[in-house]
């Protein structure tokens, strides 16, 4: 099948063109960006030059920030197109009730995607707290910005979500594991004096979790959350991709490499099958956490 890629930044290049490059259900076909091409693919400037020139192209691929985002999305779903989003899916929970209308409608596929869900310990943590009565959790997800996202002002811009954009990545595996759901009672969010969105974020939800999301981490990254059950202690390490019991590992990958490929996958089944995948509950804590949040106001940042 062909798609095309929308947005050929650092995480284009990075994770979708390799996943698309390997997978035997599509065919990168075309991109569309202001400035970045992939080479020996048909590049645009304008999302609505390619729909024109290229309608064999069945799927669009979107990696573009959250803001500037909906315009295009509905033009690739009024154009009669399936719809694949990077997380978060778009910057405010309207825009992507509104996008999955319009696929319902027209009978299209759309998928909001959650790369983090698709980690090697994720689905077996998932199986292991089924039927178990959780007590406590904590999440610790904290990285450094500027090595993630080097320069990416708009991060930090409104709308641009913050540390929520990695700590987003946390909540779409705790909503996917957890045998039952979390809401956010309150939260503390740290925003530089000259931005607009969180650096920092301490997060109290129900069930007695909690989450400390922090953009500022230098050396060694951590990407861990711990449940504590009535039968056992659980702990996700690396981002979802090595779980321990009790304390002991049992199974999953230093390598990140696969969840990509899998998102692209879960693409092909939706749009073979006709259906749609939106799960949008880790957005709804995020948007919980701004509404709840408590601001402090805290040293400006600079890349």
């Amino acid at each position: 099948m062909k798609l095309a890629l929308v947005g050929i930044g650092e995480i284009a290049r990075a994770q979708h063109v390799p996943a698309i490059a390997a997978s035997p259900d599509w065919e990168l076909a075309a991109t569309v960006s202001r400035h970045g091409t992939v080479p020996g693919v048909e590049g645009f400037t304008d999302i609505d030059e390619m729909l024109a020139a290229r309608p064999d192209i069945g799927t669009v691929s979107l990696c573009l920030p959250p803001v500037p985002r909906f315009q295009v999305a509905a033009a690739v779903l009024a154009a009669g197109r399936n719809l694949m989003l990077e997380k978060p899916p778009g910057a405010t929970l309207a825009e992507v009730h509104i996008l999955a209308d319009m696929a319902q409608a027209r009978g299209l596929s759309i998928f909001a995607s959650w790369h983090s869900r698709m980690a090697h310990a994720v689905a077996p943590a998932k199986a292991w707290l089924t039927g178990k009565t959780v007590r406590a959790g904590r999440i610790v997800w904290r990285e450094d910005v500027r090595r993630w996202h080097p320069g990416q002002e708009w991060i930090f811009a409104a709308g641009g979500m913050g540390v929520f954009d990695p700590g987003v990545n946390a909540l779409s595996i705790l909503t996917e594991i957890l045998p039952q759901p979390v809401r956010v009672t309150g939260a503390e969010l740290d925003i530089p004096d000259n931005r607009q969105a969180p650096i920092a974020a301490r997060l109290q939800m129900s069930g007695n979790i909690s989450a400390d999301f922090d953009f500022r981490q230098s050396g060694p990254q951590t990407w861990d959350i711990e449940i504590d059950t009535d039968a056992g202690a659980m702990a996700l390490r690396m981002g979802g991709n090595l779980l321990e019991i009790d304390g002991a590992p049992v199974t999953g990958s230093n390598d990140i490499t696969g969840e990509y490929p899998a998102l692209y996958a879960r693409m092909a089944e939706l749009v073979q099958a006709g259906t749609s995948d939106v799960d949008l509950s880790p957005m709804v804590l995020t948007a919980d956490a701004f509404t709840l949040g408590h601001r402090n106001t805290v040293a400006p940042f600079a890349f």
